[in-house]
């Protein structure tokens, strides 16, 4: 009898890069593939190891004499809002949740236009067509949902304010990516849709809400800072964040090691390790 054995990933790295972060800096990330068979199983384990997906790849910071990206979750349980979540609460209770399979409308891309000529015009997703907005939503060979917020309105009248591209892992959610109303911004429907993430997490049984990464001294990313129950992922282990100040300036400067080293710590499911199923 023969038996096929699965295949470990490959990783590979990218050239370097402007950083879109820090200024005068240049980014470079480590991935690897996310094939459908045992794309869930690669997807959980990688997330805990500060991997973020982008449709079918999954990527890491391997920038060198830099480690500032920090890949950041909350751990739900630990979770306390602040009054000023509470009142962003307040102020969104007009929003009406709803999940759907990842599917793209010419509604959501309209919003994600918007969001990105007001917010990030001279990022590299500005220039996204219809087609490539689609393959971002749709091409996920993980348990993915779209994430809708709509005013409380008549269907007839009510309006897509906001949306979260969500991954649904074995111990959390993984908001990939987020985007709302820009005329909103003064309710702050972002921090807003990761208190529903909380919220939701706490239905599901879930762990965690993880966030992407959070790069001290980016103002882009001091919003994440602002959530108790914090944690980041610094030399391999998830690290509690009480307060940005508790991050050690030093060790963002640390060398990551060489690729082969950094492969070298990976650890894969078991699934791609011995073929267990």
């Amino acid at each position: 009898m023969r038996h096929t054995l699965p295949v470990a990933p490959q990783f590979y790295v990218t050239a370097s890069q402007p950083c879109p972060y820090l200024d005068g800096k240049v980014e470079r990330k480590l991935f690897t593939g996310l094939a459908d068979e045992h794309g869930k199983a690669l997807n959980d384990a990688l997330s805990k190891q500060g991997f973020r997906r982008s449709q079918n790849v999954l990527y890491r910071p391997s920038c060198a004499n830099c480690a500032a990206c920090l890949s950041a979750r909350i751990r739900v349980a630990d979770f306390k809002p602040r009054n000023s979540q509470k009142r962003i609460m307040r102020k969104n209770r007009d929003l009406m949740r709803e999940a759907h399979t990842a599917w793209a409308t010419d509604e959501q891309y309209d919003l994600f236009k918007d969001y990105l000529e007001t917010r990030h015009a001279d990022g590299g997703m500005a220039d996204m067509d219809m087609f490539e907005f689609a393959a971002m939503v749709e091409e996920t060979p993980v348990q993915t949902r779209i994430i809708e917020y709509f005013e409380d309105a008549p269907n007839a009248r009510r309006k897509l304010q906001a949306a979260s591209l969500t991954d649904i892992l074995d111990d959390g959610l993984s908001m990939v990516y987020s985007f709302f109303n820009p005329e909103r911004s003064g309710k702050s429907p972002g921090t807003h849709m990761i208190l529903d993430h909380i919220a939701l997490a706490q239905e599901m049984g879930l762990d965690y809400v993880y966030l992407g990464y959070w790069v001290p001294g980016s103002p882009k990313m001091d919003y994440k800072a602002k959530f108790s129950g914090l944690e980041v992922y610094i030399a391999n282990q998830w690290q509690p964040l009480a307060s940005p100040e508790d991050v050690n300036p030093e060790m963002l400067k640390q060398d990551r090691g060489s690729i082969l080293e950094q492969v070298a710590t990976i650890k894969l499911p078991d699934v791609l390790v011995d073929g267990k199923g």
